[in-house]
């Protein structure tokens, strides 16, 4: 049997066991006991997170937020959920079947062998090469956040379950998402949802912008009362441009990073109706690069499908955004920047 190396560790992230334990500290000292307008952490039934997976320096802090509002007082197995950024693939991708462990700086994770095969045996994933998951970071970005916040609650030696998941349509959304519905909902799983939003800039060839900043539900912090799906329509969204060297904000227009945040709070209130359909036609309509929007369809269609069978009031299976920033502030259209956002969900 093998074992995933930690291969962002030095470059994306410290290789160092004692340097990174001290910036984790840090950063999940930072946000404190109590998160606005979500109280006392952790929360509560949150067992489900979203969080961004860039190098530390940059996602971090962001990603503390997410991890500092995770509960995992019942947590025997946790599920990650990636997209996959160097490797095309049309379902979703399970760990090589002889991988036992995963390596982290501050120790290692062991891969919940039985569940991953009893997936596999469904047929419906593929396999991931070692090579592919090594050079992949979207899930190796987690795994010392996961170790760490495992051994604060005690729970050292819960197998991690990893999933890649590929560009796929909303309609293979939904399966993977009812597919896994027993996982999501499972009192003793806790899930991590792998994801940055926008990355804006010509190096992305993605320069979308509000020349009429739009009103958004105010997500951010957590929102009460969440956003009414039938509120949010996304064919309804203000006309944008699209910048270049030519086409540039008008004199009296908004910063350029105060479209990208309208933009991102577009998507994040869009995921917090619950509706996997208001996210994917958010999606359609503005083309955002949300690198996880996949991993966050197939969640969303797995709570879905999960309360339909259930009474859950509706803030269950809700996410709740807590936190969000940019790399930097894009101001000229030669500048460029990645947004991240961390929530959490009660189910």
């Amino acid at each position: 049997m093998s074992t995933r190396r930690a291969t962002h560790a030095n470059s994306w992230y410290s290789g160092d066991k004692r340097t990174l334990n001290a910036e984790l500290n840090e950063w999940l000292e930072a946000v404190g006991d109590e998160i606005e307008d979500a109280g006392p952490v952790p929360v509560s039934g949150a067992r489900i997170i979203i969080a961004p997976h860039a190098g530390y320096s940059y996602s971090g802090p962001a990603a503390a937020y997410a991890y500092k509002s995770w509960d995992l007082s019942q947590a025997k197995r946790i599920l990650i959920l990636g997209p996959s950024h160097h490797v095309y693939l049309a379902s979703c991708a399970l760990p090589p079947a002889t991988t036992a462990t995963y390596a982290t700086p501050l120790g290692p994770l062991t891969l919940d062998s039985a569940t991953v095969s009893s997936l596999r045996a469904t047929g419906k994933f593929q396999t991931m090469t070692m090579a592919v998951d090594e050079a992949e970071h979207s899930l190796e970005m987690h795994l010392p956040y996961v170790y760490k916040m495992l051994e604060l609650a005690g729970r050292t030696g819960t197998p991690i379950i990893p999933i890649m998941v590929g560009s796929v349509g909303a309609a293979v959304e939904k399966e993977f998402g009812e597919l896994l519905a027993d996982l999501i909902g499972a009192e003793d799983v806790a899930v991590v949802v792998s994801t940055d939003f926008c990355h804006w800039g010509t190096r992305f060839d993605f320069t979308h912008y509000y020349p009429d900043l739009p009103e958004v539900p105010g997500p951010i912090p957590c929102s009460h009362p969440l956003p009414d799906p039938s509120s949010v329509k996304p064919s309804t969204y203000p006309p944008h441009q699209k910048l270049s060297s030519r086409v540039t904000p008008p004199a009296d227009g908004p910063p350029i990073y105060e479209s990208i945040t309208a933009l991102d709070k577009q998507g994040m209130a869009a995921v917090s109706t619950g509706s996997h359909d208001v996210f994917v036609e958010y999606l359609r309509k503005t083309k955002n690069t949300i690198c996880g929007r996949h991993p966050i369809g197939v969640v969303m269609a797995g709570i879905e499908s999960i309360l339909e069978e259930t009474d859950a009031d509706e803030t269950q299976g809700r996410f709740r955004w807590v936190r969000y920033e940019h790399s930097s502030e894009v101001e000229d259209v030669r500048d460029s920047s990645v947004s991240y956002a961390s929530a959490f969900c009660i189910l």
